[in-house]
């Protein structure tokens, strides 16, 4: 077993060290594989966040380190990578590793263990299912919003024009690109994570920058071509832009937030409540915005799934009971990538680092395969040949 704590420098505990020890005090098992790949092992560790973090010892583990994970399990979750159930086991894992290494001396206090380091997990409801957009569903809701498109841009009076090309380029990219909806939309609990704006969009160079999951800046291609089925997404976004949102300045989001107050909120907070009254007296909210040029915020991901739900509910479509939540798209493409056997263009796709992680994220359609070769393999083992026949 390793010494608790490196020589040179008493009191500092490489996590490497501390999780080897762990380890070697559990009794052999599946429980073991499973908080190895929690803990250290797997591409989305506990291990490999705290490395992104810059925490390489055990006495660097904070609280406040905790609650970060809590929050990142929270994301995995509302990203569909992981059920809700799933989120507070690693949690559970982790604090049962801390309390080893406050057994071991190496920790005073369990840093895991005060309530608010959970206050960030999801919500338990026992709900285990992930839900994706399945090819029928996702050409469905595809077809409507390009339909809606069509009818405002022909002045249809039941189908105003910029909320309709607004909804068009918010379901391409959720469909199309494998972009998170924690990429695309703002978190209130996260103040980097704003909403596209425009000035992350080069229509030359046909990408869009997200603020990825590793929390460093990762780039998405977009297509002006597509197979059939499955429209080009840069061509939508240019005309959003161009002729019908025309945004005053770069730094506007791409999908504003219809919330009248938050929008009033902005206002307030870069001109002051005086002016602000002054000019709500002569314009409304929307033009008072563009005057200024002052940004508005952008659409929160909860105001992203209300949208999705009352697009769901206006196109007829009924997943079950449910709706097309945003989680569920980029799942959704992997999916369909996978299933045709295009993985290395899933992986791409989804911007995993390693052909392992889309691996384990669609542990599901290896397994039907598996189970549908080994039923052909049995099937075809136990027909009889020509001479037994005989």
């Amino acid at each position: 077993m390793p010494p608790t704590q490196n020589p040179a420098n008493p009191g500092e505990t490489p996590i490497e060290t501390a999780l080897d020890r762990y380890f070697h005090s559990l009794d052999a098992g599946g429980s073991e594989n499973t908080l190895r790949y929690v803990l250290r092992d797997g591409t989305e560790s506990f291990h490999s966040f705290l490395a992104e973090n810059g925490i390489t010892t055990v006495e660097q583990i904070t609280t406040d380190t905790c609650r970060d994970w809590g929050y990142e399990l929270r994301e995995r979750t509302d990203n569909d990578e992981i059920a809700a159930s799933t989120a507070h086991n690693y949690f559970a894992y982790t604090r049962a590793f801390l309390e080893f290494c406050k057994r071991d001396g190496l920790l005073t206090t369990n840093p895991a263990e005060p309530d608010r380091t959970q206050e960030y997990l999801p919500e338990d409801t026992g709900d285990r299912d992930r839900q994706f957009w399945g090819e029928r569903d996702r050409k469905a809701i595809i077809q409507y919003v390009t339909k809606r498109a069509d009818e405002a841009l022909n002045d249809d009076p039941n189908t105003s024009l910029e909320p309709a090309y607004r909804d068009r380029v918010l379901v391409y990219l959720l469909t199309l690109t494998g972009a998170r909806g924690a990429e695309l939309f703002r978190d209130p609990h996260d103040e980097k994570r704003n909403g596209l704006r425009w000035t992350d969009v080069d229509f030359d160079a046909g990408t869009i920058t997200v603020l990825g999951k590793s929390r460093s800046w990762e780039t998405i291609g977009l297509t002006e071509e597509s197979r059939p089925g499955y429209p080009a997404t840069q061509p939508p976004l240019e005309r959003w832009y161009n002729r019908v949102q025309s945004p005053p300045i770069d730094d506007w989001p791409v999908f504003p937030t219809g919330h009248t107050p938050s929008k009033r909120e902005a206002l307030v907070d870069a001109l002051g409540e005086a002016e602000t009254a002054g000019l709500l007296e002569e314009m409304t909210v929307d033009e008072a915005l563009r005057e200024t040029e002052v940004a508005p915020p952008a659409i929160s991901k909860n105001g992203a799934r209300s949208l999705m739900k009352r697009l769901c509910d206006d196109a007829g479509l009924d997943i079950d009971g449910e709706y097309l939540k945003p989680h569920g798209a980029r799942r959704g493409l992997g999916h369909t990538l996978y299933e045709q056997g295009e993985i290395v263009n899933a992986q791409g796709l989804l911007r995993h680092a390693s052909i392992r992680t889309t691996h384990e994220s669609y542990s599901d359609i290896q397994a039907k395969q598996v189970a549908e070769n080994t039923a052909d393999a049995v099937s075809g083992a136990s027909q009889p040949s020509d001479t037994e026949e005989e």
